[in-house]
């Protein structure tokens, strides 16, 4: 399996509507479809900023785990919101520095208008996870190729 089918086949990733359309080499591409259940307001369309952050956080994970070849679980991430999102959602992420035991990424997010809606840096853990952890509970092997 890919990485890009692993991630698209995270629950809550299916679940939110993300898709991964590019990851490799500590670069990611994600988008999201906006739909009803993602607005925060009742009378117009304008995506949850919680919507807006785990796109951001899936993409930036992506590019993380491309680099890495293991499991790198988020450890902080900061997120500026710098317009309402209104249209359907594009966030590309770039890791920035990869350590031994984390990795900075970089991620940006714009809607179909044209608008940057937010800017985040995420942390992620990229080493000293050995043996079992809830994050490779069920996982056999790695993905088979990190394109």
């Amino acid at each position: 399996m890919s990485l890009r089918a692993l991630f698209n086949d995270i629950p809550f990733v299916r679940e939110l509507g993300v898709e991964l359309t590019e990851v490799g080499d500590g670069h990611a591409v994600a988008e999201l479809p906006l739909r009803e259940e993602h607005s925060s307001n009742p009378h117009s369309m304008i995506a949850h900023g919680g919507v807006t952050y785990s796109l951001a956080d899936t993409v930036g994970g992506a590019a993380v785990v491309s680099e890495s070849g293991s499991v790198s679980p988020t450890v902080d991430m900061r997120m500026d919101y710098l317009a309402p999102a209104t249209a359907d959602l594009r966030a590309e992420a770039e890791v920035v520095r990869s350590g031994g035991h984390v990795a900075v990424v970089d991620v940006e997010v714009y809607d179909d208008d044209g608008h940057h809606v937010a800017s985040a840096r995420g942390t992620y853990k990229t080493g000293g996870e050995e043996g079992d952890s809830p994050w490779t509970a069920g996982v056999e092997d790695p993905p088979a190729d990190l394109d």
